[in-house]
């Protein structure tokens, strides 16, 4: 059985998110979240935070044992980009992107 998470408009760049995919991927939840606690990037709190999340929804909706949950997939989609303007030399304006991410955690038992 397996139980997605979404949290959307997040202000990180989903290439920030995407390097902490691969450390993620595959492990047990437990080492997952202690490993995240100690890593200095600010995805890695925000990643945190969407795994308790999908941890707390499996054990509440689907009654799944939470000792044996590991993480399936973690996926860091770009969302909608902010657009904005900063003031350059002679008067010129140049474009700052700030982007947004979507980040969908699936978590899964380690039996299936």
């Amino acid at each position: 059985m397996e139980v997605k998470t979404l949290a959307r408009y997040i202000r990180i760049s989903p290439q920030k998110v995407r390097k902490l995919v691969g450390a993620v991927k595959g492990k047990r939840v437990e080492a997952v979240l202690n490993e995240l606690k100690f890593m200095p990037q600010k995805s890695a709190g925000i990643l945190e935070k969407i795994i308790r999340s999908a941890v707390a929804n499996a054990n509440q909706n689907a009654n799944m044992d939470v000792d044996s949950l590991v993480v399936r997939n973690v996926v860091a989609d770009s969302g909608p980009t902010l657009k904005r303007f900063a003031a350059r030399a002679r008067g010129r304006g140049t474009r700052i992107l700030k982007r947004t991410t979507h980040i969908t955690v699936t978590l899964a038992d380690s039996s299936s």
